[in-house]
């Protein structure tokens, strides 16, 4: 796994994960700003990794981000919406 990163730029969020053959692949978040708050509109894994547990890994990355930056989550996708449901000490960062 790679550190979780924020790329402004591109409105991402990403983090590395090694597949179950060990190549690199990525889990992001495309976001829209509005405020404080960040609009999750798709999270996405790399089918590589679909299944290994790593999207929910790169969630409560996330979500820590959200905490220690000050910032809210406003989840549209409905993986997002789904994990923070599911993760009530993330209630918090939720907007």
């Amino acid at each position: 796994m790679t550190d979780f990163r924020d790329v402004p730029d591109r409105q991402r969020f990403e983090q590395g994960f090694a597949d179950p053959d060990g190549e690199m692949r990525c889990v992001h978040a495309d976001y829209a700003v509005q405020g404080n708050a960040r609009i999750i509109l798709h999270v996405e894994a790399e089918p590589a990794l679909r299944g290994t547990g790593a999207a929910s890994t790169f969630m409560q990355s996330l979500a820590e981000h959200a905490r220690a930056e000050g910032l809210k989550l406003a989840p549209r996708c409905s993986y997002a919406v789904a994990w923070l449901k599911r993760h009530s000490q993330y209630d918090d960062v939720v907007a």
